[in-house]
């Protein structure tokens, strides 16, 4: 869909739709039959920028990690839509290439390669930072990755302030390629780790903020209730903490008052709060099953007032 929103990825040319599609689910609790379903209806929705890594999903039974990527390049592949489609990958947590050392980082980024069936990656992430490995080692291999046409662009999830702002300085000075997004963990309940040092970094820099979580593992749908239901998920667990949480409570009674005067999901209402933070590009949220689709690319079309906003931000206060 040509008309579809697309917003830039900090100062890179990736114009991508705003809610990134996580692959996390893909080789998991999604086949590939249903991963395909999936990607075919985030396509025809107009959706263009998916979010997978090396690593998923090893933690399942009788996995290796790659089997996102592999369900996704085949899908590319079938589909014949490369061109089409801003392809985000991760590296440093697979079990065969864990870190970031030079020789590790590169070497990851070879074997996703292979398995998207592709000869670039719009955006590498390293997935986890290495502390033990300096940052110039690090910005100086994923710099040759780019100048050697395997990636355009690169980017950083689950890195401390600190590191981020010596990678990004030394790049800078050296003239190598930087960071142009960063993946947080952040959504309505849980603000804490974004929010102050590092969106301030990121705002200083002109980096995209694209945040994992977007729906707290499920919980921001609002299907999980205090004497509702049991919910089939692996997830359940997690969010079933925040409901027995005060803070939860609120921001669910937050999204039922907003959802209801719009006649939206809550899915929908939780991530066009989080889009209209400052620095967020696209939020990431997964879907194991079509069905589960339209709440969540529903939200670009969801401009939330001042006062929706305010309501929602002051019932996710962390105290």
């Amino acid at each position: 869909m040509t008309d579809s929103p697309r917003t830039l990825l900090g100062a890179s040319d990736l114009a991508v739709f705003p809610l990134a599609l996580g692959g996390n689910v893909f080789g998991w609790t999604a086949d590939q039959d249903a991963s395909f379903a999936v990607l075919d209806a985030y396509a025809a929705a107009g959706g263009n920028f998916l979010d997978t890594a090396d690593v998923y999903s090893a933690w399942a039974p009788g996995n290796e990690g790659g089997e996102s990527e592999r369900i996704i390049g085949s899908w590319l592949a079938a589909r014949g839509n490369r061109d089409d489609i801003v392809v985000a990958t991760k590296v440093g947590a697979h079990p065969k290439f864990k870190g970031l050392k030079a020789e590790t980082l590169t070497a990851a980024a070879e074997e996703s390669l292979l398995r998207l069936g592709t000869d670039r990656i719009d955006l590498l992430y390293t997935h986890f930072d290495d502390e033990s490995t300096p940052v110039e080692e690090i910005m100086t291999a994923l710099d040759a990755l780019v100048r050697a046409g395997k990636v355009r662009q690169i980017a950083a999830s689950n890195i401390s302030p600190a590191r981020l702002r010596a990678s990004l300085e030394f790049a800078e000075a050296e003239g190598l390629a930087r960071y142009v997004a960063l993946q947080p963990h952040y959504n309505l309940v849980s603000r804490e780790t974004y929010e102050g040092e590092l969106a301030a970094i990121a705002t200083e820099f002109g980096l995209s903020a694209v945040p994992y979580y977007a729906l707290a593992a499920g919980f921001l749908t609002g299907k999980y209730r205090a004497g509702g239901p049991a919910v089939d998920s692996p997830r359940a667990g997690g969010a079933e903490k925040l409901l027995a949480s005060e803070r939860g409570q609120r921001v669910l009674a937050a999204l039922d008052t907003v959802a209801a005067e719009r006649g939206v999901a809550h899915a929908t209402v939780a991530l066009a709060w989080l889009a209209a933070q400052p620095t967020v590009a696209a939020p990431i949220a997964s879907a194991r099953t079509v069905e589960q689709l339209p709440d969540l690319v529903a939200f670009p079309g969801l401009t939330l007032a001042a006062a929706e906003l305010d309501a929602l931000t002051a019932a996710s206060a962390s105290v």
